[in-house]
């Protein structure tokens, strides 16, 4: 099988931890690294250009990995994922080596699964998302897109996430909670009831505070 060709755009500290996830994957062959700003090599991968190589290396049928991490809103990483998109470009998924990701999980494209990350049983995830270090995601759980579940985030079984939101460290989201698109929900908070309302939570439980 031929190694897949991977170019990654966004050369700041995500994109270093997704080098170290990824890089033991014997079917990745990295090509660069796209940035706005002009880098050295960032952890031995060289520096490419800035976006203005997107159509160029789409031509040339790279896969690509949107690596600007967010915390936050994803307003960058959408942009950029809609931009190769808009350009007919490939996206690879990237699972580190280390990741535990059932077999009957469904993971779309763009998405990265990190370090000691575990995707149980018949967990959806869409594209262009983030799940991090040793983040926990349990059965039959359904992610949106351009979701970031940080570092040590627990989203038990069949829980509904949607498009847009932010898992904060070590948040923990109990059984069967539907979290509504577009929120942010701080690190160490609980959520025990469903979240109807785009906004950002806090707190045990977790309550809006904006």
């Amino acid at each position: 099988m031929s190694k897949k060709q991977l170019v990654l755009i966004g050369g700041g500290g995500h994109c270093k931890s997704v080098i170290e996830a990824i890089k033991l994957d014997e079917n990745i062959d990295f090509i660069g690294i796209v940035d706005a700003q002009k880098l050295d090599e960032v952890a031995g991968i060289a520096y490419l250009s800035d976006d203005s190589i997107l159509p160029d290396l789409v031509n040339q049928h790279y896969h690509f990995l949107i690596c600007v991490g967010n915390i936050g809103a994803p307003t960058l990483r959408i942009k950029l994922f809609e931009k190769i998109r808009g350009l007919h470009g490939l996206f690879a998924i990237g699972i580190a080596p280390n990741a535990t990701v059932a077999a009957n999980s469904n993971i779309g494209d763009g998405t990265v699964i990190m370090q000691q990350a575990i995707v149980n049983s018949e967990v959806i995830i869409g594209q262009n998302c983030i799940i991090n270090t040793r983040a926990l995601i349990e059965h039959e759980t359904m992610i949106g897109d351009h979701v970031h579940v940080s570092t040590g985030a627990i989203i038990n079984g069949q829980c509904h996430i949607g498009n847009n939101c932010f898992i904060g460290s070590g948040a923990i989201v109990g059984n069967n909670i539907s979290i509504a698109s577009n929120t942010i929900i701080g690190a160490g908070s609980i959520v025990l009831k469903d979240i109807k309302e785009a906004g950002t939570y806090f707190g045990h439980p977790a309550r809006k505070f904006k």
